[in-house]
Formats: C-alpha cells, structure tokens, sequence
C-alpha cells in the first residue's frame, strides 16, 4: 500500500470579524531543472454578513515550497468587481489556478456572480466560465474573460465554480462545468459536463461538451472535479443529498453516476459539499467532508477535511485509508483546492471559512491551511 506523511503548514492566520479569506487555492509554475516550482495560492476576501459575497482575489507567492510566502497582493484592476449598466456588480468567484504544460502558463478557471447592493448572488442571472492568466515576471494577472459557450437556453448560467480540470497531452483542456437555464427558482436542478477546450496561452475557446448529466435530487449536479488514473477518467459530482462519482473512457462521455459509498456499503455521508481528487502513480484518493466525525455542530458537517484512497474498479472509498488532511476548529473547509507540487508532494489548500457567527469560539481563526501529503514513493505522473 502507498503510504505518505501528512505536514502542516500556515500561509495566514487572523480574522478582523466583518471579512475572511475563502476559496483558497494554489498552483505551482515549474521552473528549471533541479529548482523547485514557484507556488501562487489565491483567495478572495469575503463578506461575512453576506451570502457567498466575493471581493477582487488576491494572492500569495512561494519559491520555498512553502516555507516563506509573498503577499497578500490584491488585484483590483485584473480580477476584481465590474459594474454592469444595469445596476448589478459582477464578480469572479471559486478559481482554481493550475499549470497548462503546453504552454507553459499558470491559467485560473472559475465562474462569475452577480450581485446588487451586495446581497446574496442574484439567482435570475446569467453566469459565465471565467478565466485569467498569471505573468510571473510582473507578479500580475491578466483582466479576466469569460468562456463564450453555444447559443443554448442550457448553457445561460453555466460555470466552472470550484473546478479541478484535466490537460491532455496535445494541448487541449478538459474542463467540467456545471450549468441551468436561467431562473428564479433557488432550488432549480444543475446539470454537469465535461468541456473540451483549446488553449493557447491567452484565450480560453470551447470546442465540445460531451454526456449532461443530472440527477432530480436538490439541485441536480454541482461543482464537478476531473482527474484520470490508469487509462479511465473520473468525474466526482457535488449534490444536496449525496456525493456522486462517475467514469469514463474517453473523458467526455460518461456512465450513470453512483452515490458515493465505502468500500463496506455504508454511504459516505458526503453531501452539499465539492471532493476533490490526489492522484498518485501508485494509487487514486479522494479528499472530502462528511457526517459521522463528531462534527455535527460544523455548517454541512465541512470539517474536518479528510483524505482516503479509492478502488478504481469498484468506485468505493477504502474506509480504512481514511485520514485527516486539515483539523475541525468549527469553521468549514469544504471550498478547498489540490494541486501537485513535485513528485514528492501534493498539496491540499483549505480556508476556514468564518461563517456562521460563532464558528471561532471552537478555535478557527481564518487560517490559510497547506496540508502537504509527503509521498514514500515518487509520484511518476508528476515527474512525468
């Protein structure tokens, strides 16, 4: 069995009361031979008052493998707020930047949101996959655009809040979404799909979409996460009720999905929260919130974050494996991000998210964790 250590690090600490940082993630830029990579871990301050009420990004930067960082910077002009002619602000939200091999570029995917008078997100509103570059010179970003997806009532508020994408060697991005016709209606059910995109270091350009997949539980699918493990592809699906997986064989099209389940049966009790996936050449694991941790005082049960491998075959969680990445200190951890560092180290990167009011009497103060998984054996897919 691969085994690996876990290691904590802190990038901040402290909370003023009114903002936090939330949807904290980080992406490596690969520099020479025998350097270690350049780290840029973004997040975005965030109204605690509010509802999912989100302020220009900002971000941090290491070349110690996060033993130092650099920041925070804001980036106000490039990926900050912009108001519409109708009143309504338009943010971006939930990035995830990750390295794009081809071209050799550091690329943040995520979505935008809409808001008036800063309120809850405006649900009767279109949404957009949102995209930015980052130039490691000048330690900006480039003002971000938005993904343009074909002319159908389906794709009319489609994003790719919170998404882990998948590079193919030619160049091409897989990247999942999810999506609903515009409406009123809160609960309204979301759909997921894998895009194939091309990407030439500047511009984000749809070529194909491949199976729509949904469920008729609360809201459909969310917040969609890809990886590929040993010739298969495997998505893994947020939904109200249940965490779901599904796989594929050529990373667009996709079989029915299954709740997510331990390898005795017994469900994972993940449910209104993203997983994301650890790959390893040696092995597939998932990492997650769930129920049945002493944590029913916790928003969704979204602490602590935990991590436990995967039999790819059989598509269930080996209860066995399961391990804590990041602590239960009251606030949630379940908008998270995973990045490969080396072949040594791959990342999970957690904010706690302040909310609700009281969360902090547990012990959360807005830390930026850096759980680092510190592999036994060299991951070959990231020296590859």
């Amino acid at each position: 069995m691969l085994n690996y250590r876990i290691a904590h690090a802190v990038v901040s600490r402290g909370f003023d009361g009114l903002t936090f940082w939330a949807q904290a993630r980080a992406g490596v830029l690969q520099r020479g031979k025998g350097q270690p990579p350049t780290v840029v871990l973004t997040a975005q301050p965030t109204l605690r008052s509010g509802s999912d009420v989100y302020y220009a990004l900002s971000d941090w930067r290491s070349e110690d493998l996060g033993v130092t960082w650099d920041g925070p910077t804001a980036h106000p002009a490039t990926l900050g707020r912009r108001e519409e002619s109708d009143g309504v602000t338009v943010a971006v939200c939930d990035m995830t930047p990750a390295w794009h091999a081809a071209t050799r570029t550091l690329l943040a995917t995520g979505q935008t949101v809409r808001y008036r008078d800063d309120r809850h997100p405006i649900i009767a509103r279109r949404r957009e996959t949102a995209y930015a570059i980052y130039h490691p010179d000048t330690r900006t970003w480039t003002p971000w655009a938005t993904l343009k997806m074909p002319e159908h009532p389906l794709f009319a508020s489609a994003g790719a809040g919170s998404a882990q994408r998948l590079d193919l060697d030619d160049g091409s991005l897989l990247l999942p979404i999810y999506f609903k016709a515009v409406s009123d209606d809160p609960n309204a059910c979301h759909a997921a799909a894998v895009l194939r995109c091309a990407f030439d270091g500047e511009q984000l350009t749809y070529l194909e979409h491949g199976t729509v997949l949904t469920v008729p539980d609360p809201r459909g699918f969310c917040e969609p996460s890809l990886t590929a493990y040993q010739g298969r592809y495997y998505l893994t699906l947020r939904n109200d009720v249940r965490g779901y997986v599904s796989t594929s064989v050529d990373g667009l099209h996709y079989d029915t999905p299954r709740p997510w389940c331990f390898d005795d049966g017994a469900d994972l009790s993940n449910y209104n929260t993203q997983q994301h996936w650890v790959v390893h050449s040696e092995g597939l694991f998932l990492v997650y919130t769930r129920r049945g941790l002493d944590n029913d005082y916790v928003f969704r049960h979204r602490a602590p974050l935990m991590m436990a491998q995967v039999d790819p075959q059989a598509l269930v969680v080996l209860r066995a494996t399961e391990r804590e990445l990041v602590p239960n200190r009251g606030a949630r951890l379940g908008n998270f991000g995973v990045c490969v560092v080396n072949a040594h180290e791959t990342w999970a990167v957690a904010a706690e998210w302040m909310q609700p009011n009281g969360c902090e009497r547990f012990g959360s103060d807005n830390t930026i964790w850096v759980a680092r998984i510190i592999w036994d054996a060299p991951n070959r897919l990231a020296a590859a």
